[in-house]
């Protein structure tokens, strides 16, 4: 029987390694199946998180060949198996144990977005155009592989004043929708941070729901904080008017 040989990280952020296991083939199998064969056989103790196996939940997330993916969406045949396959956590997260990361910072940056709120006497009729332009971004599942691959986030930690893709996409959601009376412009420029973005593009790749993030959400939204804050017409207006920078 064929086999693959996994290189998985062990331990935490501080100590943690790579080991390898020796894992059989089957067809079909993806990654989260190998992971659990060594739970189930190899190291009962592997530290996994999963729940769906079905690309729904996002959980499984973890970088494969230095590749942020969805472990039960990656097969193993897609994979080289002339050397090892390395497993390791998501990066931009710190480690509870093995391939376990805590992500709780992304709930934190959650709750201060303001909730869909419409406008005063708004009619609930829309345009199906208008319905379609927002829907795309309700496809995300909260892996937070946009999150972990993001530079800012991975490279640069700049957890405390970056909200990261994943909000940037349910900010969009929200301002993007026909109905919603509520700017988030203040909140983007100021809290999350949305001019760190440089539009690298590396979110929109690694997103298992194919969501345009770049194009779709995080340039229609600078174009709205440029509009807002640095257009000359709109900074007359807001003096005229004292609306301040809200």
């Amino acid at each position: 029987m064929a086999e693959a040989v996994l290189a998985v990280y062990r331990g935490d952020r501080e100590s943690g390694k790579p080991v390898e296991y020796k894992v059989p083939l089957a067809p079909g199998m993806v990654v989260l199946d190998a992971l659990h064969y060594i739970q189930g056989h190899l190291s009962p103790d592997l530290a996994v998180r999963w729940n769906c196996k079905a690309g729904r939940c996002g959980s499984c997330s973890a970088e494969v060949n230095g590749r942020p993916r969805l472990t039960c969406k990656t097969r193993m045949d897609s994979l080289p198996l002339e050397s090892p396959i390395t497993i390791s956590p998501l990066r931009a997260f710190p480690v509870i144990k093995d391939l376990v990361t805590d992500v709780s910072w992304n709930y934190q940056v959650n709750k201060k977005i303001p909730a869909f709120t419409p406008r005063p006497g708004v009619q609930w009729k829309m345009f199906q155009k208008d319905v379609d332009r927002p829907q795309e971004f309700r496809k995300c599942i909260e892996c937070f592989l946009c999150q972990n691959v993001c530079h800012v986030l991975r490279d640069h930690g700049k957890h405390a004043q970056y909200g990261g893709p994943r909000f940037f996409v349910r900010v969009a959601g929200l301002e993007m929708h026909p109905l919603d009376g509520v700017s988030r412009a203040k909140l983007l420029k100021e809290q999350l941070g949305l001019g760190f973005c440089n539009i690298t593009k590396c979110c929109t790749e690694v997103c298992p729901e194919s969501i345009h993030i770049t194009d779709n959400a995080i340039i229609p939204l600078k174009e709205r904080i440029v509009d807002k804050y640095y257009d000359p017409l709109f900074w007359i207006v807001r003096k005229i008017t004292k609306t301040g920078g809200s």
